[in-house]
């Protein structure tokens, strides 16, 4: 989502905080903007790419050591230049839009307070010049500040309540940039060049990738206080504290697409290696593959909790299957965003699981540390950055190896995080006495024969493309599945609706005459993932229910299934039936068709409307 670059160097420090931009652009946004102090606050701000932002400062000849940017995903107030950050106050008082400004900010997060204050600072005379929240954060520190701008910031964060992440300087001090974190990621880089002194501040160690690779990881509360060449850190007391330096190797910035038309693609194309390196130096299954004390733990549970927003929330309703069939644990997904505001029974023996591709999802985060609230303190997470907050707050951690996914709809962070879920189920398993040495080798097995399963299923793409012809020409599908593939249709569904537009829904299959049957003609495509399991025989005959009422089925059948081509019946055969790892191959084909049709439609596949790749605000 929102991303936030600052710098206190003794260069021009534009190109990095441009560059920095373009580094978080995966994250989604619809604006962005620029500020530096240039005998006075200056900016430059857009509604289009970082690219177009950047010809705009080039043209503008926007130079300066001093400075912050932003990237903006729209919550309070469209997305228009007004909106957009960075926000400079304007004093108090009747020519105050006239004046020139004192502070700039920007903020990720949200303020929920924002009207009171809002309210407040009108009353004194400010002059408000766009809807969103962060214009009451930088009026709030104008009205705070007497000289010195962190006394100003840690009276203003005492008065915010929300979700922020914020830097700030003022054209009163130009050598000096200060921060603050609350529910919201930020970081802090130390200057490595030795021709320069510079320190910088950023939402993402990725944006600084190519700067520095010395990174704070600022905690929750930390406000900091940046200087030429030197920092200081203080927690939510106001105590000067010392954050471990830590060497980060993030990726330089986006992989190049070789002969990929856009990221997703690509990506869908990177899954048998994602998978093979996050599976790689799993010889055995040991409890130890998730941290120390995993034993101990995985022994003392009895039942597990999974958290997760989204994608991963489908993740972790396949693994539910997993756990309770392989493991025998007793397994509830919930939707994050959703359970810590409602009354649930607590039992300190659940094994707490949270999946997340960014590890600063915020829904997420805040069930995780209601869940802690709870008295549930064993806690294990998925997640695809080592470096995150959801690692540092989870006692356990599988960290899954997909590597930076750009494209916003999720592909290899999902399978992957589908493949680090059955090594825990595997693990979880043998610590309760129900996994035999067998059974453990042939789980081994299928999923060292992962990566080239995927190949075959890669395969398909042109028998996808056909497909997508199809659904190119619609405006709603419905998704049918059964048992452990019933989350799969769901996560097919999302990836349509998601990059082409097209609404798309998705039922248990066995749920089609409980209601959805109405909506079946020939102009609703039905795609049903039918592997050959113990529920194929069902699946055929809520397949015979679409056909007998017109409707038009695009069938994911394995090899041995007995479905065959017809008219108003489309068949796609899989390589190969994968047992319990079917859900990872047959989601495949969904993510190549929801890829294909929106190819095919015209849309922004990598950048979809309205959406972000990492949900930092609730």
């Amino acid at each position: 989502m929102c991303g936030i670059v600052a710098a206190v160097s003794t260069r021009n420090i534009v190109p990095i905080l441009v560059q920095g931009l373009q580094r978080l652009e995966y994250r989604g946004y619809d604006s962005c903007g620029v500020a530096v102090y240039a005998d006075g606050l200056k900016r430059a701000r857009s509604t289009s790419r970082v690219a177009e932002l950047q010809h705009q400062v080039s043209s503008e000849h926007l130079e300066g050591s001093t400075g912050i940017a932003h990237t903006r995903w729209a919550t309070h107030g469209a997305p228009a230049v007004h909106n957009a950050h960075p926000h400079f106050s304007h004093g108090s008082g009747a020519d105050s839009a006239s004046r020139p400004g004192r502070v700039a900010l920007v903020h990720n997060g949200i303020i929920e307070n924002h009207d009171e204050l809002r309210a407040m600072l009108q009353a004194k005379g400010y002059v408000f010049e766009s809807q969103t929240d962060t214009e009451v954060i930088v009026h709030l520190m104008d009205s705070l500040y007497d000289g010195d701008l962190f006394d100003a910031l840690k009276a203003t964060v005492a008065q915010l309540h929300g979700a922020y992440a914020i830097a700030a300087f003022s054209k009163d001090e130009p050598h000096r940039v200060v921060g603050a974190r609350a529910g919201s990621p930020l970081i802090l880089g130390v200057g490595v060049k030795t021709d320069h002194v510079e320190t910088f501040l950023a939402s993402d160690a990725m944006a600084l990738a190519g700067v520095t690779d010395q990174i704070v990881y600022l905690e929750e509360g930390d406000m900091v206080d940046l200087q030429l060449g030197k920092y200081w850190v203080f927690d939510r007391h106001h105590k000067r504290v010392e954050r471990e330096v830590k060497t980060v190797h993030a990726h330089s910035g986006a992989a190049e697409l070789g002969p990929y038309r856009h990221y997703m693609q690509k990506e869908i194309f990177e899954q048998p290696r994602a998978i093979a390196d996050t599976l790689e130096g799993v010889t055995g299954i040991v409890p130890e593959l998730f941290g120390d004390g995993a034993y101990r733990t995985f022994k003392d549970i009895d039942s597990v909790l999974i958290l997760a927003c989204g994608t991963s929330y489908y993740s972790g309703c396949t693994a539910k299957y997993w756990l309770e069939s392989i493991a025998g644990i007793s397994t509830q997904v919930e939707v994050a965003s959703e359970y810590r505001y409602r009354t649930s029974v607590p039992n300190p023996r659940t094994l707490v699981v949270t999946i997340t591709q960014s590890g600063e999802t915020a829904d997420t985060l805040a069930a995780l540390r209601h869940a802690q609230s709870l008295g549930m303190t064993q806690t294990l997470t998925i997640c695809n950055v080592a470096t995150s907050a959801m690692v540092r707050e989870c006692k356990l951690a599988y960290i899954t190896r997909a590597g930076v996914e750009i494209g916003v709809a999720s592909t290899k962070a999902f399978t992957t995080q589908l493949a680090g879920l059955f090594l825990l189920t595997l693990a979880l398993a043998q610590s309760k006495g129900r996994l035999s040495e067998a059974e453990e080798a042939a789980h081994l097995k299928a999923l060292r024969h992962l990566p080239a399963a995927l190949q075959a299923v890669l395969a398909l793409e042109p028998q996808v493309i056909s497909w997508s012809e199809d659904f190119a020409k619609k405006e709603n599908a419905l998704f049918l599945g059964r048992g452990m593939h019933y989350p799969i249709a769901l996560e097919g569904a999302l990836k349509l609706k998601e990059i082409s537009y097209i609404h798309a829904e998705a039922y248990p299959a066995g749920e089609l005459k409980h209601g959805p049957l109405a909506l079946v003609t020939s102009a609703m495509p039905v795609v049903t993932v039918a592997p050959h399991d113990a529920l194929l025989e069902k699946l055929k005959s809520n397949m015979q229910e679409v056909r007998a009422r017109g409707g038009v089925l695009y069938v994911l059948a394995d090899a041995d299934s007995r479905i065959d081509s017809s008219e108003g019946v489309h068949v796609i055969r899989m390589p190969e039936h994968y047992g319990a790892l079917s859900p990872l191959l047959h989601v495949v084909p969904l993510q190549l068709l929801a890829y294909h049709t929106a190819c095919a439609r015209g849309t922004d596949v990598d950048k979809p409307r309205n959406l972000a790749k990492s949900v930092t605000v609730e």
